[in-house]
């Protein structure tokens, strides 16, 4: 089965860290480029960051520059979001994307920023 699974999304107060895993099964993780999206509370879902397939060229939207950083395990077929200095504007709910297929999504996981 074709799935990307998240975890480690919580309630942290500001200025605190996370870590946000996504976890692959069903196709060939370290052949594509795999992405982190967010979707806060009434707004449109959002690129935070993008990896490329072995890892080594990477994006980040201005707002997380320096706070996160994405990265992944092809072994593993696991993608990792790490995410220090949180913000109450961070508050969303946290998806994995992989370029495998239009369509793959991950069901999300929730972060809380607050104080």
């Amino acid at each position: 089965q074709v799935q990307l699974v998240e975890s480690g999304g919580g309630a942290v107060q500001p200025g605190g860290s996370l870590r946000l895993s996504c976890l692959a099964s069903g196709f060939p993780f370290s052949m594509h480029s795999m992405a982190w999206f967010r979707q806060a509370p009434g707004k449109e879902r959002a690129l935070v960051a993008t990896i490329n397939s072995v890892g080594k060229l990477t994006y980040y939207t201005d707002s997380v520059k320096g706070r996160f950083t994405i990265s992944r395990d092809n072994a593993k077929d696991t993608m990792y979001l790490q995410m220090n200095d949180l913000k109450p504007e961070d508050t969303a709910v946290y998806f994995c994307k992989s370029y495998y297929r239009n369509d793959l999504w991950g069901r999300g996981t929730q972060v809380t920023v607050s104080s």
